[in-house]
């Protein structure tokens, strides 16, 4: 073999490959590695380097181990095979990029400067693609990109082998993938490029792809190749709006959900504005009739200062967004049979925008307040600092200026929407007694087991007792946390 995939996970706006995702870079760039060069690369996680480097390719023994390591815990079938598997590596393709940094229950991204350490011995090209090979990576918020030399890469490209449009994209071959990872993954799946709903300030979307719509045959051939490589799970989340699928057009959505069978088939991002017309209630109760339940749409609203929305560009406001929070909740706040509801909203908001001040709090904090004030459900509410990645509006104008000016405030407004909003938030999403079915158990934190169902933003669930860990089981709700619940194994 003389090419190597290794795989340090992506986190885009629209996009998620961290584990249990599996997502759309490795499976893309095995299927043109096949289709161009005549082989099956071997494909390798950060998590395989890590274990070769620090403990000689030892699988670590989960069952005893009082705390999982998560940094060596999303392993290949490749991973005791390493030293030999690099030496026979001729071109060495290195996929990292954070660009919205998040936490991760199961899995640790690699960083750049990790990466760099881990392969500077490596005796081959490298190769460094993805989300990083654009504007960088950054695996804190609050931050600037990371300082690196990318000099140490014999290339840095975000498109290597060259797959510029969609119909060159070999899907199909990139399933194959799937006979290299051992572990249950949700494969992310990619329906459109780009974004036409603005320019927000901090977005690094619209820097990389004009927008361009994937056709429905070519996304459920890409589906049908997966699921006969034993992937039952898949979120529509490539793409910065499901609902401006095909320019919105219901019948074209229609189409794409309707001939889909999956255990688990759920969306991510949505833009608010387009659930409040006629065409986005239909496409809310299509996605509800088609899709698995509990499913989330993630709406970047970002800010609820008007002030703020202006002065970064935003596309959402606060009135918009209620209305579409209220849709959602009338027509997908029902119970499901798996415990949680059909469809509900996400709401994003980011700290360090510009304009940033103290009545930007005041605002967020109103329109949370008005939510839960009105019975509202929201799945969940995603608040983190910004990083400023250069080539943004926000990194031109402001850097990192409202994040310094207001960083001694985060930490306390962040704990004030998690203690008012989303705690009584979750006691009414899921009472004491409720029951969720197919949650996963995925690690040990000390003698509690942790996990959750599979899909699109699933609520964390901690369970008293070390459990058999990569199994299906139903819990009843005993307690809340600020973001999780505890249960008991039913």
């Amino acid at each position: 073999m003389s090419y190597t995939i290794l795989d340090c996970y992506t986190d885009e706006p629209a996009g998620l490959g961290v584990p249990p995702y599996l997502g759309t870079y490795p499976r893309y760039l095995f299927g043109a590695i096949k289709h161009q060069h005549k082989e099956t690369p071997y494909y390798l996680t950060i998590d395989d380097l890590r274990l070769f480097h620090k403990y000689n390719s030892k699988k670590p023994d989960n069952k005893n181990d009082l705390k999982t390591k998560i940094k060596v815990y999303n392993l290949t079938k490749n991973y005791d095979k390493v030293e030999d598997i690099l030496n026979k590596t001729k071109t060495l393709v290195i996929i990292a990029g954070i660009h919205t940094p998040g936490k991760y229950l199961s899995a640790v991204p690699g960083t750049l400067n990790e990466v760099m350490q881990l392969t500077k011995d490596i005796n081959c090209k490298r190769v460094l693609t993805g989300p990083a090979a654009t504007i960088g990576s950054r695996l804190e918020g609050g931050k600037f990109i990371e300082k690196v030399d990318l000099t140490q890469f014999e290339e840095v490209d975000n498109n290597y082998l060259g797959i510029e449009n969609y119909n060159e994209i070999q899907s199909i071959k990139g399933a194959e993938i799937v006979k290299q990872i051992p572990a249950l993954r949700l494969a992310e799946i990619e329906t459109g490029r780009g974004c036409n709903a603005g320019k927000c300030s901090f977005c690094t979307e619209p820097m990389k792809h004009d927008i361009e719509f994937r056709e429905q045959k070519d996304i459920l051939a890409e589906i049908t190749a997966l699921k006969k490589q034993g992937i039952e799970h898949f979120r529509l989340g490539k793409q910065s709006c499901f609902y401006s699928y095909k320019n919105g057009k219901v019948s074209e959505i229609e189409k794409l959900l309707k001939p889909i069978k999956a255990k688990t088939l759920h969306i991510d991002n949505v833009n608010p504005n387009n659930v409040i017309s006629e065409d986005g209630i239909k496409i809310t109760k299509l996605v509800i009739k088609y899709c698995t339940p509990g499913n989330v749409a993630a709406f970047g609203i970002e800010s609820f200062d008007k002030e703020v929305i202006k002065r970064n560009h935003l596309n959402t406001r606060p009135e918009t967004a209620f209305k579409a929070i209220q849709i959602l909740n009338k027509y997908g706040a029902k119970t499901s049979p798996n415990g949680m509801p059909y469809l509900l909203p996400g709401i994003n908001i980011l700290f360090g925008l510009i304009g940033e001040t103290k009545k930007t709090f005041e605002a967020n904090y109103h329109w949370l307040k008005k939510i839960l004030d009105h019975n509202l459900l929201i799945r969940r509410i995603n608040i983190r600092q910004v990083v400023p990645f250069p080539g943004t509006y926000l990194y031109i104008e402001a850097g990192n200026k409202f994040l310094r000016k207001n960083r001694k405030h985060y930490w306390k407004w962040r704990n004030t929407i998690r203690q008012d909003i989303d705690y009584p938030m979750l006691k009414r999403l899921l009472p004491i007694g409720s029951v969720m079915k197919d949650v996963y158990t995925e690690i040990y934190d000390g003698k509690t087991t942790f996990g959750r169902q599979l899909g699109t933003y699933p609520l964390i669930v901690g369970i008293k007792g070390r459990h058999e860990l990569n199994k299906f089981v139903n819990i009843k709700v005993t307690n809340h946390m600020l973001r999780s619940v505890t249960g008991e194994i039913i």
